[in-house]
């Protein structure tokens, strides 16, 4: 049947009128992709390359000190490693931070565990790592300062068949949250989430909304939420005493893996910042921003 013969409520579609509609479509079709593409707005933190945007920070040594390699880049994976250290591991914990701060965001990663724990490495440390959120400054941290003043996302790993060892869980280093209503005592709380086993990849993500509400996911399943991260508690050793005000809110900070003596592989790491212009007539509105921030007019 040729174009010119088809009829449309017993008036004919000309070739103009062909070639207009494929341009309404193709321009609807151009609008559909770009929202989209916007309703996504994740920007990879790490450029599968090299560690470029990023700090290290590993106890009993300065800032940007990389002892050993720790965290090293192949085949766009962050490893962590330790077959160039010396010695017992001598709590060298250690964390490589990404060097701009967020408050309002969305994060995603996956994470697998390999190896073997260092020897002299805590055995709690077994198949134990994480990710730290809201944490200070790295370049506020002391030499002998052991951990961050920071929330943690710790990721776990099955060890014993039969025995649950869920991951996603929380710990707070020098901090406190609010969870099921109260302050809450303990250093960790257990995340719902299921044990995995051996080196396969868990797909983590961690949504924080400033100082209130904080969610963690695994394998795309809600597994702990929690409220109100602040300043307190414990673990933290060898900090500066000016930088703790105990009930302090954290509303944003740095974003760190972590190095505890367990080899572990980062790949997929990608944020979605929740802060931004809301105003729809500012060039850089996004529709996804739920924390009002800067306008841009052209």
């Amino acid at each position: 049947m040729g174009i010119s013969k088809i009829g449309l409520r017993s008036k004919s579609i000309t070739h103009l009128d062909i070639i207009l509609l494929m341009a309404i479509l193709s321009v609807g079709f151009a609008n559909v992709y770009s929202q989209q593409a916007e309703e996504k707005g994740w920007t990879n933190l790490f450029n599968g390359s090299d560690l470029e945007g990023w700090t290290t920070k590993i106890h009993h040594y300065d800032v940007f000190d990389n002892y050993g390699d720790t965290f090293r880049v192949e085949g766009s994976i962050i490893k962590v490693r330790y077959d160039k250290y010396e010695g017992l591991f001598n709590d060298r914990f250690g964390h490589l931070y990404y060097n701009q701060p967020y408050s309002y965001f969305h994060l995603s990663m996956e994470y697998r565990f390999v190896g073997n724990l260092f020897p002299g490495a805590p055995d709690y440390t077994i198949l134990n790592s994480g990710v730290m959120f809201h944490s200070q400054d790295p370049k506020t941290i002391l030499k002998e300062q052991d951990w961050p003043i920071s929330v943690e996302m710790q990721f776990y790993g099955g060890v014993e068949k039969g025995k649950e060892r869920p991951t996603g869980n929380m710990c707070s280093p020098g901090t406190d949250v609010i969870y099921r209503g109260k302050l809450d005592p303990n250093h960790c709380i257990n995340s719902s989430s299921d044990t995995y086993f051996g080196d396969q990849w868990v797909k983590a993500e961690l949504i924080v909304y400033g100082d209130s509400l904080v969610k963690h996911m695994i394998n795309g399943k809600t597994v702990l939420e929690y409220s109100k991260p602040q300043m307190g508690g414990g673990v933290v050793n060898g900090y500066d005493i000016d930088i703790s005000i105990p009930g302090k809110p954290l509303k944003e900070g740095f974003i760190a893996l972590q190095s505890e003596g367990q080899p572990i592989d980062f790949r997929n790491i990608k944020i979605k910042n929740l802060k931004g212009c809301m105003d729809p007539k500012a060039s850089n509105y996004k529709t996804y921003y739920i924390e009002p921030g800067k306008c841009t007019f052209d």
